[in-house]
């Protein structure tokens, strides 16, 4: 991208490129997280935790088709991961869903598959299985019975047990109406994220020069290249902070920026290793079960990453560089893509309208009041009273937040339950004063 000078024209497209980037996969997101949002509203998954209780074979298959239809969010993913945990599940087998439910999700694949084309999006379906059998057989020998087991009693010990919570099927407009409500929290969840992915990539898109990258990735040296590409990826996915499917565009400037297909790949793969997720781990399993973590980790995707390259370079199926210039056109045409982003935002309207016409379902669910994701009370990975008001969350992270500001939430309303008697009761610490529940969340 050569300079135009001034510095205000350069942010303007940076803004421009980063709005017609995410114009490029609107339609999209709203299939993705619709399409996730039935799942999650039809198929049932209370039993998740009595078949997660050792890695077999047959446990790590279905954590992994159950982590294919959850949320593609990393921090959904790592609560819900160390909630199955803590109620008995296997540590490697936890972290087999968390894997699925955050790189071998449909909605990953069809924005892969919209905005880099769909060798990318092939890559993260035979990436994905790659670092799952990996992270078996490398996990099997790094965490130890003896470690893992003083993590369960770790997060045992910081909470107490929950309730015994059945959810029938959903069935009619009562179950249309939860998949809309689904759709819309996994957006609400994901929005920082996605603005941050768009934004960076915009901003980098513009910014950076081929020069620049061309000093950070290695470019014709032979083996090397991929294998330092690789290696990098993920280095870049920890330091940037961007998780989920926001990494997508970020990967998409990376991949126009010079870095190799198989290191592209490796950071799409190293959402679960962003720096604020390392934070969360450390304090749910300890800083020694934290530092194997991040290198099992970091070792898979790089391993996964450099297997996707072999064998689609044996295939002969690597996608040709890019040329260095936009990837995403900064203007409005009538193509194919236009057509179809106005067909889903009359889908999304809809989506709207139904989350608004029944609340008979939502009994036993909570909007999260921090980050808006829709959670099960009776499972939820943190619960607060305050002022008279009850308040579930997603993650210890939320719970966080809100308590450093909880009159900032309070008032906006969302996940907050006045219902005195006819509210659902909560799994954690209903009777137990303030200062008790954040004594045991510590």
């Amino acid at each position: 991208m050569t300079r135009t000078g001034a510095f205000g024209p350069d942010v303007w497209e940076a803004v421009k490129m980063a709005f017609f980037m995410m114009w490029e996969t609107l339609w999209a997101l709203v299939l993705g997280f619709g399409l996730s949002g039935v799942v999650q509203a039809f198929v049932p998954r209370e039993s998740m935790e009595r078949r997660f209780g050792r890695h077999n074979p047959r446990a790590v298959v279905e954590a992994t088709g159950l982590g294919m239809i959850s949320s593609s969010c990393s921090y959904a993913a790592t609560a819900m991961a160390k909630s199955l945990f803590q109620k008995g599940a296997d540590f490697l087998t936890a972290m087999v869903f968390m894997f699925a439910s955050t790189n071998l999700v449909l909605e990953l694949g069809i924005v892969l598959f919209v905005l880099m084309g769909w060798k990318f999006a092939l890559a993260e379906f035979i990436g994905g299985p790659i670092m799952i059998v990996l992270l078996v057989l490398i996990g099997a020998v790094v965490f130890t019975r003896r470690a893992t087991e003083a993590a369960r009693e770790r997060l045992v010990a910081a909470a107490p047990g929950a309730a015994a919570h059945e959810h029938g099927l959903l069935r009619s407009r009562a179950a249309w109406s939860d998949a809309a409500r689904y759709t819309l929290a996994d957006l609400t969840m994901l929005r920082k994220e996605l603005v941050i992915g768009y934004g960076v990539a915009g901003v980098i898109t513009v910014f950076v020069s081929h020069d620049v990258w061309n000093k950070v990735f290695f470019v014709g040296h032979g083996v090397w290249t991929p294998i330092e590409n690789a290696i990098v990826g993920p280095f870049i996915a920890i330091v940037s902070f961007v998780c989920s499917i926001g990494n997508v565009p970020l990967a998409a400037a990376l991949w126009h920026g010079g870095l190799g297909f198989g290191g592209v790949v490796a950071f799409i793969f190293a959402d679960l290793i962003t720096l604020p997720l390392l934070l969360i781990y450390r304090k749910y399993y300890g800083t020694a079960l934290t530092l194997k973590l991040l290198a099992v980790f970091w070792i898979v995707m790089v391993i996964a990453g450099l297997a996707v390259h072999g064998l689609f370079s044996l295939a002969h199926a690597v996608p040709a560089p890019p040329f260095h210039g936009d990837f995403a056109h900064p203007r409005f045409s009538w193509n194919y893509t236009t057509y179809l982003n106005f067909i889903f935002l009359a889908v999304f309207a809809g989506i709207l309208w139904l989350s608004r016409r029944s609340r008979e379902s939502s009994s036993g669910y909570a909007i999260d009041p921090v980050c808006g994701m829709q959670v099960q009370t009776a499972n939820a990975p943190a619960h607060r009273r305050y002022a008279g008001h009850d308040a579930w969350f997603c993650s210890d992270r939320c719970a966080e937040r809100f308590d450093r500001e909880p009159e900032k939430y309070l008032q906006g309303g969302g996940g907050l339950d006045d219902r005195g008697d006819d509210a659902v009761p909560i799994s954690l610490g209903l009777t137990r004063d303030r200062h008790e529940v954040d004594h045991a969340e510590d």
